[in-house]
Order: structure tokens, then sequence, then C-alpha cells
């Protein structure tokens, strides 16, 4: 197998990475808010939404490098 073609692969699992640390922050940002600071939690959630545009592109991206040629 060539470098090239563990590249698909690699960037699906840095995305799949991504979308767990995602969810985990925002989990951490809700715990956040419940004990009083929401200035806080909207600042990571602000922080956050760069994440989520990015998603789609990622996603588009990986499956035209996966598809069959």
């Amino acid at each position: 197998m060539q470098n090239s073609d563990l590249l698909p692969s690699l960037l699906f699992k840095i995305n799949e990475n991504q979308l767990a640390l995602e969810a985990a922050i925002m989990e951490l940002s809700n715990w956040v808010e419940q004990r009083g600071s929401a200035d806080v939690a909207d600042n990571v959630r602000g922080a956050l939404e760069a994440l989520d545009k990015n998603e789609e592109f990622i996603k588009m991206t990986l499956a035209v490098m996966m598809a069959p040629e």
C-alpha cells in the first residue's frame, strides 16, 4: 500500500477525532453554563463554530477522496 492510499483514511480518522473533541467541549460548556458562567460557555460555543463551518467541506472532500476511480 502506498503512502498516498493512507491519506483518505488518515483524514477520516482526524475528522472523527475533531468531532469527538467538539462534542466533549460542548458538554463542558454546558456544564460551565449550568454553574453560572454563561459568558464563558458562550465564548466556547463561539470558538466551536469554526468546526461546524468546516465540517461539511471536510466530509465532501473525504467523500471525493474515497470514491472509487
